[in-house]
């Protein structure tokens, strides 16, 4: 069992950053870890997965403005979203997920076992 809880949203004008972290409890190595969002009127979308072994995917849309890491020791998960748009804006979700899975596949939800719940991002223009 892993229980995720996410901070470090808020509210920032377009072109801002923001850090959101993720602090896990229970075996957090042991875990692929990813980030999703999900705005209003929309489905939730995968933004970036980092797995065991650190090997990272990101959405297309957020290639080059975010950045996922993990701090194992800390047991916590990171995510560096630097130059923001509105389109941005949503809830951001962190999941953890322990089966065998392609990393080029761990933006899907269907992969995810925990989810935390939740750290609003609004962005401004």
């Amino acid at each position: 069992q892993v229980q995720l809880v996410e901070s470090g949203g808020g509210s920032v004008q377009a072109g801002g950053s923001l850090r959101l972290s993720c602090a896990a409890s229970g075996y957090f190595s042991r875990y692929y870890m990813g980030w999703f969002r999900q705005a209003p009127g929309k489905g939730r979308e995968g933004v970036a997965a980092i797995g065991v072994g650190d090997t990272t995917n990101y959405a297309d849309d957020v290639k080059g403005r975010f950045t996922i890491s993990r701090d194992n020791a800390k047991n916590t998960l990171y995510l560096q979203m630097d130059s923001l748009k509105p389109e941005d804006t949503a809830m951001y979700y962190c999941a953890a997920g322990g089966r065998v899975v392609p990393y080029y596949l761990l933006l899907q939800t269907d992969h995810y076992n925990y989810w935390g719940q939740g750290t609003q991002v609004t962005v401004s223009s």
